[in-house]
């Protein structure tokens, strides 16, 4: 149907989803209930080359594309949103981070690992006052009177696999009164002293993926971990979000599909007044309206990939595509949940199905890596051109 989706693309595609139906699906529920970080699991999609699909074969990676990215993402997260979010924060976040800002020493060190699904990485922008205005960070990195090392001092917030990662992608200030061109980033070790992870987070949904806070005390980190230049941190993070937001955008639309199946299954089996409920009209209403927004959530997520893998090899930038798909697919993936949960009606409230977790899940995509409210805000500036 469309060219640009080669075989390789459906490879991928199909050995993601055998995976996620065979391996992911059966532990899910588990995984949910006692927000256990699934390290098993992690590592065979490690394995199979999913932490690091668009990182080049010499660095650890699968050497894909985007569309390749996308389409095992929402695989995987239509069996399990918090396998999802692991898998993206590894390829979008940190891994595309090192990939495009990071020194050959630091790829061959902290980006091969990583990619290679033996370590676990995150990405640490958010701190407990600051969050889509990163200008109102309080951590400090002050660099030592040697010059060999910066001294951290402060606390991050909301920090995804934080409980568990082996290396840290950090964005603090350096010179606090240029606002966000104050902003630097570094590579952290998390076994070196002064680096303590806070208590995991109760979370709504992705309860698998595990988050804490982040605290820094003394923290002496190498001056060649520092990536960029100091006050480069913040452009940075802006170019890694926009790669991040198409991460989440085929995670909700694999949230959808899921919701979307699942309704369509149960509306064929479930009888009331003498017929399946899916003869009702307001019940097809409600499935045709799901599969258009499906669709076009899918569209979207596909012109965001390739308007990235363009941008990639031609340079540019992408950030209205990678916007619109993120905004419009995890508020379709809220409101197909939602419209699952009534397809189902009371047994959709219950815990015997996977549909409630579908809907905690999905919230989380109308918030993270840029609210629905910061999307429109920035989709509004760059078609106007107005600040």
């Amino acid at each position: 149907m469309f060219d640009f989706i080669t075989e390789d693309h459906r490879l991928i595609q199909q050995t993601a989803r055998e995976f996620a139906e065979q391996a992911i699906a059966p532990i899910a529920a588990h995984h949910d209930e006692t927000a256990t970080f699934p390290a098993e699991t992690i590592r065979e999609l490690g394995r199979l080359g999913f932490m690091g699909i668009e990182i080049p074969e010499v660095y650890g990676g699968a050497g894909m594309d985007t569309m390749a990215y996308i389409l095992a993402l929402s695989e995987v997260s239509r069996a399990d949103a918090s396998h999802g979010t692991i898998m993206s924060v590894n390829n979008s976040l940190f891994g595309h981070t090192l990939l495009q800002a990071g020194t050959e020493a630091q790829k061959q060190k902290y980006l091969t690992p990583v990619a290679a699904g033996e370590k676990i990485g995150a990405y640490s922008l958010t701190e407990p006052s600051s969050g889509s205005d990163a200008s109102r960070m309080r951590s400090r990195a002050v660099r030592s009177a040697s010059g060999s090392h910066y001294v951290i001092n402060g606390n991050k917030s909301w920090v995804t696999s934080g409980p568990v990662a082996d290396t840290v992608l950090l964005f603090t200030m350096t010179e606090p009164d240029k606002g966000y061109k104050g902003i630097t980033a570094f590579i952290i070790d998390t076994d070196r002293p002064g680096f303590h992870r806070g208590k995991p987070e109760h979370k709504m949904g992705i309860r698998a993926s595990v988050t804490s806070e982040l605290h820094f005390d003394g923290y002496e980190c190498p001056v060649e971990n520092r990536i960029g230049a100091e006050g480069e941190g913040f452009k940075i993070a802006m170019n890694v979000l926009d790669t991040g937001r198409i991460g989440i955008a085929a995670q909700a639309l694999g949230i959808a599909e899921a919701a979307f199946a699942a309704s369509v299954a149960y509306a064929g089996e479930r009888e009331a007044f003498g017929q399946k409920i899916g003869q009702f009209e307001m019940i097809q209403q409600k499935l045709a309206d799901m599969k258009v927004r499906i669709e076009a959530s899918r569209l979207l997520i596909y012109q965001a990939a390739l308007a990235k893998m363009n941008a990639l090899k031609n340079g540019g930038r992408y950030t209205l595509e990678a916007s619109m798909a993120k905004l419009y697919a995890s508020e379709t993936a809220m409101w197909v949940t939602t419209e699952a949960i009534q397809v189902h009606g009371g047994i959709g409230y219950s815990k015997e199905l996977p549909l409630e977790r579908y809907f905690r899940d999905a919230k989380i995509t109308e918030i993270y890596e840029g609210t629905s409210e910061i999307q429109r805000l920035v989709i509004a500036r760059q078609v106007s051109g107005l600040r």
